[in-house]
């Protein structure tokens, strides 16, 4: 007990001195991979726009837990999540509204778990009020002070161990009276495993703290998963349509330079302030470990648009996702020669 006091005494030194608990056993045959859970969070998975006028008490319950998710076909890896899912829920709120947070960690578990709201006025960010072991619940209120988009994951040692897991996501405190109206809206965020084995391994993957640590990624993934929002799960529109985007970035390590193949985003909220003006016809946005943007697009081209973080090699290692616009073409902004195919391979 001296030891687990020692690791929790101050966020400070949990974030440089927490020892890593190595996790998972050695990839197995495809056939004696144990079954997996779909980890991945859709992009859809988000509550719509608030429309109280006057502030509100929001009840947030969050539950850790660490199941065996399926990365890719064949491919599996014991995840550390929030209620089941990479990221954690979207949790929406309005400036001056109070937040409660109850967050339980499973009896299953077997590492303490907590979680740091970037969003919070307090010490830790609420992580030492949340320090808890296996079948423990814990608790804490915070009144959210400033609007902003923030990302919230766990803090406990070693910190970059639970991340890299998949235990963050985001929090959306509006400002008052909102954000203008959209079609749609999505919620994506990066992330970042490391392996003992190569990318593609059949099996149950093993964690790499070496890996971890010289910040040398097996995996970069959207919502959790290779290529998580591609297929069944790209995101869909229609030509005409508006759609806003809340992407953030766990980490726990790499920026991301996010961009949309074939479209500029109308309106960046840089370092998601939703306070100050937007910036206009953006093509790239630098988003740091544990931050966060805002983009607005508007879509007049039917077509696959490709989703990536531009420093383009982690494409091929899972950074990607689909944005699905249907409708007529619009010959009068982009037409091809006949023959000519219009989507890139992905």
């Amino acid at each position: 007990m001296k030891l687990l006091a020692l690791l929790t005494t101050a966020a400070a030194t949990a974030l440089i001195a927490g020892a890593a608990v190595a996790q998972d056993v050695p990839a197995a045959d495809a056939a004696d991979a144990p079954a997996a859970v779909d980890i991945v969070r859709r992009g859809t998975d988000l509550p719509g726009p608030l429309t109280a006028n006057s502030p509100r008490h929001h009840v947030v319950n969050l539950e850790t837990t660490e199941v065996i998710g399926q990365l890719e076909d064949g491919t599996t890896y014991t995840y550390w999540t929030y209620n089941n899912q990479v990221p954690g829920p979207f949790i929406r709120v309005r400036v001056g509204d109070t937040v409660e947070v109850n967050m339980a960690n499973d009896e299953n578990s077997a590492m303490m778990h907590n979680v740091d709201f970037h969003a919070v006025t307090g010490p830790g960010g609420g992580a030492a009020a949340t320090n808890a072991m296996p079948g423990e619940h814990k608790s804490f209120t915070f009144k959210a002070m400033k609007p902003g988009l923030y990302v919230y994951h766990c803090a406990t040692p070693m910190v970059a161990q639970h991340i890299a897991n998949g235990m963050y996501g985001m929090i959306l405190v509006e400002p008052e009276g909102g954000l203008p109206a959209v079609d749609h809206e999505f919620y994506v965020m990066q992330g970042e495993l490391y392996t003992e084995e190569a990318q593609g391994t059949p099996g149950l993957l093993t964690e790499s703290i070496e890996n971890l640590l010289n910040e040398q990624p097996t995996y970069y993934v959207m919502n959790g998963a290779f290529k998580a929002l591609t297929g069944e799960r790209a995101l869909q529109v229609n030509v005409g349509e508006t759609a806003r985007i809340y992407f953030g970035v766990g980490g726990p390590n790499k920026i991301s330079s996010f961009h949309v193949i074939g479209e500029i985003f109308d309106n960046v909220y840089q370092d998601a302030s939703l306070v100050s003006e937007p910036i206009q016809d953006v093509q790239t946005v630098l988003v740091a470990p544990g931050g966060a943007t805002v983009v607005d697009l508007k879509f007049e081209v039917p077509g696959s648009y490709i989703m990536v973080d531009h420093a383009l090699s982690r494409v091929d290692r899972g950074a990607a996702g689909i944005i699905q616009v249907n409708g007529v073409e619009n010959p009068d902004i982009f037409r091809t020669a006949p023959g000519t195919p219009t989507n890139m391979e992905h």
